[in-house]
């Protein structure tokens, strides 16, 4: 069985500890450590991680080796996120969320799972973004919030 592999950014690890977003976070965790999903984390992830809080910074240790793969951002996806700016779809402001989407869409996952609903999992961001992929002949990246992603109970 081929295992879905998500991209996820710091604000799903950081959901396991909100009110709003613990339940969706923890559960898409328990399907990382379960073997269901493979949890595809970034040195962006692991950098802003760096800010947060112990148990955040913990959340990750429990997912198996197995069910995890680690991405360097490349120079390649460092382009990708300077055209998403250069085509205005984020403000340089935001560099870091553009280079998760560059970083997930060269890396071809098969979602990436946010709870960031103003820089990433917005309609008309998500159009833009993959306007500019293929544009520049990658292909389009689906992105979407935790609750999506969660196998059918």
């Amino acid at each position: 069985m081929i295992k879905q592999k998500v991209y996820i950014d710091t604000s799903v690890i950081g959901g396991c500890f909100d009110d709003e977003f613990s339940d969706v976070s923890n559960k898409l965790f328990e399907e990382f450590k379960d073997g269901k999903k493979i949890a595809v984390i970034s040195n962006i992830t692991a950098l802003e991680l760096e800010k947060a809080p112990e148990r955040v910074k913990n959340k990750l240790s429990e997912i198996p080796e197995h069910s995890i793969e680690k991405i360097t951002l490349s120079f390649e996806a460092e382009e990708l996120s300077n055209k998403y700016i250069s085509e205005e779809v984020i403000s340089p402001n935001f560099v870091e969320d553009a280079r998760h989407i560059a970083i997930a869409t060269i890396m071809k996952v098969d979602v990436l799972a946010s709870w960031n609903f103003k820089h990433i999992v917005n309609l008309k961001k998500i159009y833009g973004y993959n306007a500019v992929n293929l544009k520049e002949g990658y292909p389009l990246l689906e992105i979407r919030s935790p609750l999506e992603v969660l196998d059918e109970e």
